[in-house]
């Protein structure tokens, strides 16, 4: 069982309550670069959602965690790579990248549609970095194919 949590604005309590549930899997997902965090997800810190993962990965360590990012709002590839890089900090073992696409008019629009060739290389170097496994295409969300991304290697 794979749980999607919020990072519950920071108090472990609730924390505590998802991973007495016993899920097999705990995502939660950094959606963004930091930079982009106050105009893409204003309500939420980076920081703490990195500490949660680790949160989770040091009281559970055998407990999968997840995470995911959405490219095409503006990010830049040097800040990418440094996501990755507090993700594995942080013990995330699983990783998943997909195209952002505006849901309406409200939200930011799309800067950049991300090329397959450069999900691929997105994917490879998060590989090489230590995920267990990562997905990463134009029309990945956290959600697809989780079975499959969390079953046997």
């Amino acid at each position: 069982m794979e749980v999607l949590i919020p990072d519950f604005r920071g108090p472990v309590a609730a924390l505590e309550t998802v991973l007495e549930a016993g899920p097999d899997v705990v995502n939660h997902n950094m959606e963004t670069v930091p930079r982009l965090y106050p105009v893409i997800r204003p309500q939420a810190d980076y920081r703490r959602s990195l500490s949660l993962l680790s949160w989770v990965k040091t009281r559970a360590p055998r407990m999968e965690t997840k995470s995911g990012l959405m490219l095409g709002l503006g990010e830049q590839t040097a800040e990418v790579l440094r996501v990755f890089y507090d993700l594995r900090e942080a013990g995330c073992d699983l990783l998943t990248l997909g195209q952002y696409l505006q849901p309406t008019e409200q939200q930011h629009p799309v800067v950049r549609y991300i090329p397959p060739d450069e999900f691929a290389a997105y994917r490879e170097k998060a590989e090489t970095m230590g995920f267990r496994r990562v997905v990463a295409g134009p029309l990945f969300r956290s959600s697809y194919l989780a079975r499959r991304l969390t079953g046997p290697s």
